[in-house]
């Protein structure tokens, strides 16, 4: 396969040099690497400029309501597990309103890909501080500059129960192909954030910021949890003038659909329902 198998017709909608372009040629290429079929393949997302990425690869896709795409996308999973789901998302949508369900589906581990594109900063809605927002930054929503410090989603990641965790950067795209083609092909929960520089809206981090700053994690122990937190914590700890990325942390652990019996010999709509008597159960209600 080539990944021009997975474009579509629609005119992309993004800014010109933005991060998004880099990101969407990464995930196409695994997908052709992989080899995945496109009636196989289900791209979900929430709401944002990174949202819109279900309409632009040719999948199967569902963009879902703000911050609400891993939920639709574990719902899917649990449907037919069979498929290859991968959600994607803005830091905004992923680490602020829906970070509640990125919480609680690490512990689960449902066999599927989550993609955040991290730009730190709200893109869509014009340049407002986002979670991963660094101290200081001067924003629309911030004038005086961020007081809070920034959502830590790697490190949530590892601690969460995610079982695959990984960071990378547009800037290196065949780096990052390599990143979605590990994470896509990993049975469990895998997480890969990845700066996505805001070409229009942030003017801190961009492509100079993080082409001086970036490096490639190379033979770390990936099973050894608190060398992988260390290796998180490294950007603050050195003021971000060393910013890690690749495989930080990956384990196998049962996923969530193989310990349901319900599902265990079948997928959920592979399943016959046209012969289940639920008289006994509907009898009850009355």
């Amino acid at each position: 396969m080539d990944s021009k198998d997975f474009d579509v017709k629609e005119k992309i909608q993004w800014c010109p040099g933005c991060g998004n372009f880099g990101l969407i040629a990464a995930l196409k290429g695994a997908m052709a690497d992989l080899e995945l079929k496109q009636h196989e393949t289900v791209v979900v997302s929430g709401i944002g400029c990174s949202s819109k990425l279900p309409h632009y690869v040719d999948t199967y896709g569902f963009e879902s309501i703000h911050g609400r795409g891993l939920p639709v996308a574990s719902a899917i999973k649990l449907s037919n597990h069979n498929l290859d789901v991968v959600s994607v998302g803005g830091d905004g949508d992923g680490y602020g309103i829906g970070v509640q369900h990125f919480i609680h589906i690490m512990r689960r581990n449902y066999n599927l890909t989550y993609i955040v594109h991290n730009n730190q900063i709200y893109g869509l809605t014009t340049g407002q501080a986002s979670p991963t927002t660094m101290l200081g930054a001067k924003t629309k929503t911030t004038p005086w500059g961020v007081v809070e410090e920034p959502f830590k989603p790697l490190t949530v990641a590892i601690n969460g129960g995610a079982t695959f965790v990984a960071r990378g950067y547009v800037g290196d795209p065949v780096h990052l192909k390599e990143l979605f083609k590990q994470a896509i092909e990993h049975k469990g929960f895998a997480f890969v954030d990845v700066f996505q520089p805001c070409v229009t809206f942030n003017k801190i981090n961009t492509y100079p910021w993080f082409q001086k700053r970036v490096y490639k994690l190379e033979n770390n122990d990936v099973t050894d949890k608190w060398a992988a937190l260390k290796n998180a914590a490294e950007d603050e700890e050195t003021n971000f003038e060393k910013v890690p990325i690749g495989v930080f942390y990956k384990v196998e652990k049962p996923t969530y659909e193989s310990t349901l019996p319900q599902i265990k010999d079948k997928p959920m709509v592979e399943q016959d329902i046209e012969n289940v008597d639920i008289s006994e159960a509907y009898n009850e209600l009355e």
